[in-house]
């Protein structure tokens, strides 16, 4: 899942992709990449803590980015709304919840950057076979909107960054308490 650093502040074209989604992948990557960093050589406890009950564990998160990228690419590729089995195995990363803090626990950094990187992969796949114009189609989207598949793949990534900065957040509040000397 290594980012060639040289390329990763320039948004340009990229090898085996039409202009417009080189474009894409590049933010992709970049994005990517801060994922990685700010998650890099956590343990199970780290990956598993809970700032309180309702709160969202390190683990859940990236699972959560996971599962976001396959909803997104039934929805997008495939241009239909995932059946009730798909959204059955996705929805423990997608509502998270208790739903989540069941099924993502006990698991090392490894289990979740294999799932990333696995998503990531069929989406780059699939992007390689497409046309820079599919990118611009649209349909209805939210409160019965248009929105294109760019916009779709920029909440993506979006999505991503947002969770990256609970991550920075949950990581801080953890080191925190693990370093607390009580008196």
């Amino acid at each position: 899942m290594g980012v060639d650093r040289s390329q990763l502040f320039l948004i340009h074209q990229k090898e085996g992709f039409k202009p417009t989604f080189g474009h894409l992948v590049s933010m992709m990557n970049y994005v990517r990449s801060t994922t990685l960093e700010a998650v890099e050589g956590l343990t199970v406890e780290e990956l598993d803590f809970l700032i309180h009950d309702e709160a969202n564990s390190v683990g859940m998160l990236l699972a959560h980015m996971a599962a976001v990228e396959r909803i997104y690419q039934i929805v997008t590729f495939e241009r239909r709304n995932p059946t009730a089995e798909e959204e059955e195995a996705l929805s423990a990363g997608l509502e998270l919840g208790e739903k989540g803090k069941a099924a993502f626990k006990g698991f090392p950094l490894e289990h979740y950057l294999a799932d990333l990187e696995a998503a990531r992969e069929d989406t780059y796949n699939k992007f390689r076979t497409l046309s820079d114009e599919w990118l611009f189609e649209q349909t209805n989207w939210w409160w019965n909107e248009q929105g294109n598949n760019y916009f779709k793949w920029f909440h993506v990534f979006e999505d991503e960054i947002n969770h990256r900065g609970q991550i920075r957040m949950i990581k801080k509040i953890y080191s925190i308490e693990k370093n607390h000397v009580v008196k």
